[in-house]
């Protein structure tokens, strides 16, 4: 069993500071709509660079199992919430924008499909609740 710990302490307003297990530093803000200063990361943001990067460490640990030579990967998530309360993501949709040498579409699209169905852990929390699509493309240098 895996086991994440994390601690958040008020800054005042809508702020919070912490630190992960591993010592590294965060803070949230709320956004000024709302009060917040936006002087840190909103909450949501991060739940979604949770998905972006769960799953790009998912699609290079593969694509280095299949020796493929990824010279640069980028990776959008555009994600749509709901407009009354709770503001749950609807949907997101992952662009995975590739550089390397002889990559094939197919065998990114096979890892990406990997990555979604079977490793990432983001992927899975939000499965049945948010509709993830996904696009691929490979990009010279």
């Amino acid at each position: 069993e895996v086991k994440l710990d994390i601690e958040m302490k008020w800054q005042g307003g809508f702020k919070f500071s912490g630190k992960t297990m591993y010592g590294h530093e965060i803070s949230t803000d709320g956004s000024k709509k709302i009060g917040g200063k936006e002087d840190g990361y909103q909450p949501l943001e991060l739940l979604i660079f949770g998905l972006a990067g769960c799953t790009g460490i998912d699609v290079i640990l593969i694509a280095e199992k299949m020796r493929l030579e990824i010279t640069d990967l980028k990776i959008k998530v555009k994600a749509e919430q709901r407009e009354e309360n709770p503001r749950a993501f609807k949907n997101a949709h992952i662009e995975y924008i590739f550089k390397g040498n002889n990559l094939k579409k197919e065998k990114l699209e096979k890892i990406i499909v990997m990555s979604e169905e079977k490793y990432c852990s983001a992927s899975a929390t939000l499965a049945g609740m948010v509709k993830i699509t996904h696009s691929c493309k490979i990009v010279g240098d």
